[in-house]
């Protein structure tokens, strides 16, 4: 009797249909339907087979998974059509399928472009196994043909599909291969063909037999084409065939497989197709490593294999004798001293029981222990051994955590000790960074073994579930009373309920927009996955999210944002299509709740502290002693993929080969003193980022790169940094808006005059990025670059927090294009890289520091009166010094920078700071 389900959309389904499946929406968290095959249907958990008759209760059901290549893979798939089978399955709720859906092989879709058009349709053409991670091509059993006939009449008779390694594939649908010397079947492992005569021979029919097959690029030929080859080469009749040129004819193109003449009842057929099914399954894995003979056995695996199971590690070695003499003084296995009794309930009275169950609520002052398994079991185990001994229950105590085992030397504890909260906190950190690999979960906590981390996510999960059930009870109850209490609106999808929770019921569209498509008219309003401007979607893109994952976002605009939405709690891994909007902040909290299947595990995610953003590891590096987490193109990186887990920051890297100075301040920056500094300071801030200057002082790489004076040796890793002597005086003696210090190098907001360090901007929260000004005269107006498809001037922009209401589009500093570089990266490149064709490094500093001399020099002109004179040191009486300090007791003396430092040294007192000066301390002096 075939069984029929009535789906809440109207649908009816049977086994082997293919259906959506999603728990509700705040569950699944935005992520799109999954598409399953129904294998069968099950009765609820513990109840016993119906009566027959119809009268079966049906509440789960067992699912065949199929992922989309999005789920598998980070690589952008065109085709939302598209899928992966897979053999794997699970039960699944029945009130999670959402309505019916048709897949089926490429082979089978005669009209490919026309199945794509028609809704609810998909396709596969490969197989995804989610154990070994490695995809198959999956080809149609009738196509095999390289078979003995019994096994291939068993192979098409149970099975409608065969997989296999795609290099197996030619062998598979070639014609029969006979040996030419015994007439035997030739498998492929044990198969070598001939170059010439294209005949096959069993490697051990070969006189001498072969050992091993040719090299790759090398061929084999059989002894009488061998010969016969020698006997042509010595009668020179050798002869190299023309090829044969077809000629050309003017008759159209036969049209194309592909693309046949579109046939209505056809494309219905096709739908409707019988396909065969052995034990469930309609494909078996029939490849490289496959034994054909195994193919007859119906228990046989089908699973995919990525190894053979022929050799010594899958054999037992068993010697024929064996010599080793029993002793006579072992205790015989099975006794009571070997065997360690778990528990004797079964030789418990009901009186007893009663107060064995009396005395366990004496025992468990905490209530969750009554539900705790490990301390049940033990306290179980602890009661039987009482019983046994005749000792009352009394002499039972639970309060030590420990046990003695007879297999084991010392004490064991029988549960885990209580985790703390900075272990818990570590334990959800390495979830989100790794998902559920729990050893890298366990490194990351640091103060627990492997087991207990295992023992620990388990609990951790069914704490998860169970928060999320109470949600979705909550959810359903207050469904049934919004029912009770209002009338259904008209805008509510009948095909989905309030279980599903995706359909927004009565909204409005009064000022409201899609967060894809951004128009306002639409007669069903569903919810939005987190990363949109808007929470909601149109009718059409609502569907295309849920059902294909597809998702064409229109970038727009942040002035056309709602004015309360500044931003969106973006989920990280939620696989949107469309290209982000602009200067959209995200948040720092994710979720973490575990995806429904096929869903695999999402690759480990880092949090860069520049965009506050995620991304995968080796984009995203991090140190391995600071933990400081950045865009490797964002601060000039280039590390190679097997050592990304090592890598460390330049400060760090200086800490052990002593290039630069160990005080890595920044020279542009004011100078604070501070008692006592931390080990890692600003390891959480973008200002960890530093480069050496090329006087071995340090620069902060958002200081180097906003301060348009300063320039870099080498863009591609931004350093050395050069050209601090060449910033204008006032520039250094203006105070900070911010921080209200004179010292350090300023700039000036882009939209006001006020003034700032940057590494103040950056705390304070400013914006910064950079901005593709439009040339007219590209020739005349310098460089220009092309940054996402925008050319123009880029130029680096600050501004304030009073000024978000700007129209400047800014792209972010860790922003990247179509080739995966960053705007920093490519502002520098085209702007920042200093002129070493020109002169070499210690060249262009003598030549900053000629110019500053000369200005220095030539400043007071006797044309302006007002300007200062020429400072002399009372010393030396030396005019030239690139920095002047006034002397501590006679104010109209000054001392040039080499006799301050020697008056410093022959101990006559404590001299000004260089910040102190009247000019900027020269790079050429920062160490």
């Amino acid at each position: 009797m075939t069984v029929q389900v009535t789906l809440k959309s109207g649908d009816k389904v049977k086994v082997n249909d293919h259906v959506y499946c999603s728990p509700p929406w705040s569950v699944r968290d935005g992520t799109p339907y999954s598409v399953a095959r129904i294998m069968e249907f099950l009765p609820p958990e513990g109840a016993g087979k119906g009566k027959g008759k119809g009268k079966e209760l049906y509440t789960r059901v067992r699912l065949a998974w199929y992922y989309r290549p999005s789920d598998v893979s980070d690589r952008p798939v065109a085709d939302s059509r598209l899928l992966l089978a897979a053999i794997y399955s699970e039960i699944c709720d029945i009130n999670q399928l959402r309505s019916r859906c048709h897949v089926l092989h490429r082979d089978k879709i005669t009209d490919l472009a026309g199945w794509k058009k028609r809704p609810d349709r998909f396709y596969f053409n490969r197989l995804f196994d989610p154990y070994i991670k490695k995809e198959f091509e999956v080809i149609q059993s009738t196509d095999i043909r390289n078979l003995p006939d019994h096994i291939r009449q068993v192979l098409t008779s149970r099975y409608e599909y065969v997989v296999a390694e795609k290099d197996v594939v030619p062998d598979l649908t070639d014609a029969l291969r006979l040996c030419e010397t015994c007439s035997e079947w030739c498998a492929n492992p044990d198969t070598v063909g001939c170059d010439r005569c294209k005949m096959f021979f069993h490697m051990s029919c070969v006189q001498p037999p072969l050992l091993a097959k040719p090299s790759r690029g090398y061929g084999w030929t059989c002894a009488p084409c061998s010969k016969r080859h020698e006997e042509e080469v010595d009668k020179h009749a050798v002869r190299h065939p023309t090829p044969i040129t077809k000629p050309k004819s003017n008759a159209p193109a036969p049209r194309g497989r592909g693309r046949p003449r579109k046939d209505r009842s056809l494309a219905e057929k096709e739908e409707n197709v019988e396909i065969k099914y052995f034990k469930m399954w309609p494909f078996r894995y029939f490849g490289q490593y496959t034994v054909a003979e195994d193919t007859l056995d119906p228990d046989d695996l089908i699973f995919p294999r990525s190894a053979t199971r022929v050799g010594p590690k899958y054999q037992a070695t068993v010697p024929t004798t064996l010599d080793v003499p029993a002793p006579s003084d072992l205790e015989q296995r099975g006794g009571d001293n070997t065997v360690e009794v778990l528990s004797a309930i079964n030789s418990l009275t009901d009186e007893e029981i009663v107060e064995l169950e009396a005395w366990k609520l004496v025992l468990s002052r905490k209530q969750e222990k009554l539900h705790n398994v490990d301390w049940l079991t033990e306290a179980i185990r602890r009661f039987s051994q009482a019983h046994l001994m005749n000792r009352g229950w009394s002499t039972v105590d639970m309060s030590v955590p420990t046990r003695a085992e007879k297999w084991k030397k010392g004490e064991t504890r029988y549960t885990d000790r209580e985790w703390t909260a900075d272990e818990v906190a570590a334990f959800e950190d390495g979830i989100f960074l790794y998902g559920p690999e729990l050893r890298a979960v366990h490194d990351e906590i640091g103060t627990r073994s492997v087991p207990e981390v295992v023992r620990f996510y388990a609990h951790w999960k069914n704490s998860r579930l169970k928060e999320e059930n109470a949600q979705i009870r909550d959810m359903r109850l207050k469904g049934k009373d919004n029912n009770k209490d209002e009338v259904p609106s008209a805008n509510v999808a009948d095909q989905f309920d309030d279980d599903e929770g995706s359909v927004i019921p009565g909204f409005s569209r009064h000022n409201n927009s899609c967060g894809a498509c951004r128009t306002r008219e639409s007669e069903h309003w569903w919810r939005a996955p987190k990363g949109l401007v808007t929470d909601i979607l149109c009718d059409a893109c609502g569907t295309n999210w849920r059902k294909y994952a597809d998702l064409n976002v229109r970038p727009v605009r942040e002035d056309a944002q709602a004015p309360s939405k500044k931003g969106s709690d973006k989920r990280e891994g939620t696989p949107l299509n469309g290209p982000n909007a602009k200067r959209v902040k995200t948040s720092t909290s994710a979720s973490v709740n575990a995806t429904p299947p096929p869903n695999v595990p999402v690759a480990p995610q880092l949090r860069c502290l520049a965009c506050q953003k995620n991304g995968p590891v080796g984009k995203v590096l991090r140190c391995s002693q600071c933990q400081f987490r950045v865009h490797a193109a964002s601060c000039g990186v280039h590390v190679d993929k097997n050592v990304v887990e090592s890598w460390i920051c330049d400060i760090c890297q200086n800490q052990e080969t002593m290039e630069s100075s160990q005080n890595t301040d920044c020279l542009l920056c004011p100078r604070r003193k501070s008692k006592k500094k931390a080990q890692y300071p600003n390891a959480d801030s973008f200002l960890r980022a530093s480069k050496p200057t090329e006087g071995q002082g340090w620069a902060h790489v958002l200081c180097a790169v906003f301060t348009p004076e300063i320039s870099f040796s080498d863009v591609s890793q931004l350093r050395l940094v050069e050209g601090i002597s060449t910033i204008p005086r006032q520039r250094w003696t203006s105070r900070c808006t911010i921080c209200g210090e004179t010292s350090g190098a300023v700039i000036r907001c882009s939209d006001c005059v006020r003034e700032y360090h940057t590494s103040c901007a950056w705390r304070n929260g400013h914006r910064f990025g950079f901005e593709i000004q439009p040339v007219r005269h590209p020739r005349r107006d310098g460089m220009i670059t092309t940054f996402k498809g925008e050319t123009g001037n880029m130029v680096p922009i600050v501004c304030c927090q009073e000024h978000e209401n700007s129209r400047r589009e800014l792209y972010d500093v860790c922003e990247t294009d179509e080739t995966g570089e960053t705007a920093l990266q490519v502002y520098c490149q085209t702007y920042k890289q200093a002129p070493v064709t020109q002169a070499h490094a210690l060249l262009r500093k003598a030549r900053r520091l000629d110019q500053t001399l000369n200005i220095r020099m030539d400043g007071p002109s006797s044309a302006d009166d007002s300007a200062e004179p020429a400072l002399e040191c009372h010393m030396c009486l030396t005019q030239y010094s690139p920095a002047f300090y006034p002397s501590k007791h006679y104010s109209d003396l000054w001392r040039c920078h080499k006799c301050h430092f020697e008056h410093q040294a022959n101990g006559a007192g404590a001299g000004h700071s260089p910040a102190d000066s009247l000019s900027p301390l020269d790079d050429t002096m920062d160490v």
